[in-house]
């Protein structure tokens, strides 16, 4: 009976840590909203001021070929807490699906060696949250101003910026936890998706920028049937009033229900700045080219400025875990739900396997393991970063986890970890993005659409690497279609995608 005693005690003054004394990593996710890779300093933006996202690849790594499994906010969500491709997880798109929070997470991983868990944020799964201590998450997708939340105790509007009051209800969390138990906090802001509401006190910061204008911007899209058919055209589908704040009039503006959730001092910030540019614009009778490259200075200066208050509250974020000398054992990430268009191809949103969609921003800092500057080149996915943190958390990866822990690649850089990509995106609704799936490798990509319009695409990215030239049907390429769809046959078959199967004709049994 005493020895059993001492067994239970034992066990009980090793929760948390590691069985040779080590104290487990705590972990800070930060998850931002279709946040562009082209857009942050360390990825070489020339406009984007990301000086704290910067700080963390400074301090850490950053990963140069991190990519999505399924380009769209919720699903990416999922993926992250699941390490399970969107097909397994259950959540496939924003439309139909229904988070299953009963399924295994890493969280729980977690919690079940002491862990104390949070979520702060937005989610975009729901609110039947398991596997969190405390959670405090934006209703839905959230709005920039005076947004509600949802807690333990019920719903709530909090005032002022999303930003700042996601920042503060993290802190405040950490602030209860007992820093002798390790913890584990997801920060997820709503930065910096549609509409781009920028804080007022960074409007002006990006208004004299002269942005370059992408050279693809006037895609004609020849040979791509499914990018002719899209309604995400800066030109053609981004609205002047709802995306760029352009309305006729102040009453129509206060219409809007962004504008409605505002208090007066904020309603008047942005009459006072958007009313100018609206008579300005009004004045100049711009139509045509003219006025598609108008939109596209807009809406990339407002993206940047909506950008400028997440980088400055990542900063408090960085500040707080110096301030109690937590930074050499835990480990930081930063990374958005998957990439974004800012003018390439024409384009704003995301869904699609091209490069500036299907890759993402990631960069991550622990001491305690990786060096400053570290650059990664090896390809890893977002199903990837759970089972990394069970692995670096000393806890077994659940047998139905999908994802590879790239703690290897975290110690020796220079490593490999995936040598082809699989991609699969689902929804079949807005800005008419044909359902599609694929595979990639270091030089080529195959797509399958399917749904809208059933065609395949096949991109030499050496050659082409902004994805102009399909050479599906070119007799030159035909020895590397084959190739191609042996790499997504053995994808599918490997991730067990049914439907990928069912439209491909293969049998995965």
């Amino acid at each position: 009976m005493r020895l059993r005693f001492i067994v239970l005690l034992a066990l009980a003054l090793t929760t948390g840590r590691h069985v040779y004394g080590q104290k487990r990593p705590n972990v800070v996710i930060i998850i931002s909203d279709d946040h562009a890779y082209q857009t942050i300093g360390a990825y070489g933006s020339k406009y984007g001021k990301t000086p704290q996202i910067d700080r963390i690849a400074n301090e850490g790594a950053i990963f140069k070929n991190s990519f999505v499994n399924n380009s769209i906010c919720g699903p990416s969500r999922a993926t992250l807490l699941t390490g399970k491709y969107s097909h397994k997880n259950g959540f496939k798109d924003n439309e139909t699906s229904e988070f299953d929070f009963s399924q295994d997470l890493f969280v729980k991983q977690l919690q079940q060696v002491g862990y104390n868990t949070a979520w702060v944020g937005k989610i975009h799964l729901g609110d039947k949250l398991q596997g969190f201590n405390y959670f405090d998450i934006l209703v839905d997708q959230g709005t920039y101003f005076n947004p509600d939340f949802i807690s333990k105790q019920g719903r709530k509007r909090s005032e002022g910026y999303v930003s700042d009051i996601v920042t503060e209800k993290a802190l405040s969390w950490l602030d209860t936890v007992n820093q002798e138990q390790p913890f584990c906090l997801v920060i997820g802001h709503k930065a910096t998706h549609r509409t781009w509401m920028p804080d007022p006190a960074d409007f002006g910061a990006y208004d004299s920028v002269n942005f370059k204008l992408p050279e693809t911007f006037y895609d004609d899209y020849e040979s791509r049937k499914p990018a002719k058919l899209q309604e995400m055209s800066i030109d053609k589908d981004m609205r002047m009033g709802y995306d760029l704040k352009m309305f006729e009039s102040v009453e129509a503006m206060m219409q809007d229900g962004n504008f409605k959730r505002m208090t007066p001092a904020q309603q008047e910030k942005y009459i006072n700045y958007y009313r100018p540019i609206y008579e300005e614009l009004k004045q100049s009778k711009l139509t045509g080219k003219a006025l598609a490259e108008w939109k596209f200075k807009r809406y990339m200066t407002d993206y940047l400025n909506t950008a400028q208050s997440m980088d400055r509250n990542i900063g408090k974020v960085l500040d707080y875990i110096e301030s109690k000398q937590l930074t050499e054992n835990t480990i930081v990430i930063y990374l958005s739900d998957q990439g974004f268009y800012m003018g390439e191809h024409g384009w704003f949103d995301k869904r699609w396997m091209y490069e500036e969609s299907f890759r993402t921003p990631m960069v991550m800092r622990y001491p305690a393991l990786i060096k400053p500057h570290t650059q990664i080149n090896a390809k890893v996915v977002n199903a990837d970063i759970a089972p990394t943190l069970l692995e670096l958390a000393s806890v077994k990866k659940p047998k139905d986890m999908q994802g590879e822990s790239f703690v290897h690649v975290l110690k020796n850089p220079a490593t490999e970890h995936r040598k082809d990509l699989f991609y699969h995106y689902f929804e079949n609704g807005e800005h008419a993005v044909s359902p599609h799936f694929g595979v990639r490798d270091d030089r080529y990509k195959l797509i399958r659409y399917y749904k809208r319009t059933e065609t395949w695409e096949l991109f030499d990215l050496q050659k082409d690497p902004q994805e102009l030239h399909n050479v599906y049907h070119d007799p030159a390429y035909s020895a590397i279609v084959k190739m191609m769809k042996k790499k997504l046959e053995k994808q599918i078959h490997l991730f067990d995608d049914t439907e990928a199967a069912a439209i491909y004709k293969i049998n995965i049994d």
